[in-house]
Order: structure tokens, then sequence, then C-alpha cells
């Protein structure tokens, strides 16, 4: 899978989740509500180690592009 479709999937996630958390308050339903937080505390770690991920290979490229020169 790409980046760029992980990155989707993580956002689309989160949404799933904060869905779940709606739908269980709304019913009274404690157990979905708490799933749907865990989902999406789940999903924002993805999506941290998404940025974090991008950051090192901005590093990486600087680097590599300063020994090109």
């Amino acid at each position: 899978m790409s980046d760029a479709s992980d990155k989707l999937k993580h956002r689309a996630e989160e949404a799933v989740g904060a869905a779940k958390e709606k739908t269980g308050a709304a019913t009274g339903n404690e157990r979905l509500e708490q799933e749907g937080r865990a989902d999406q505390a789940e999903s924002q770690a993805k999506q941290t180690a998404d940025q974090a991920k991008d950051k090192l290979k901005e590093g990486v490229d600087r680097v590599k592009g300063a020994f090109k020169r």
C-alpha cells in the first residue's frame, strides 16, 4: 500500500471511530462509544507515525541532496 493510501485509510478510520462514538452516545451504548474513542486514538497514533515517517524521509532526502553537489 502506498503512503497516500495509508494516510487516507487512517483518516477514514478516525472518521469511523467518531461515528461510532457519536452513535454510542446517542443510543446510550457505552461500549460502542468507548470503542469509537479507541478507534480514533489508534488512528491518530497511526497518523502521527505517518507524519514522523514523512519528516524522516525529508531529512534523508536533504542529506542525500547535500552529498550530490
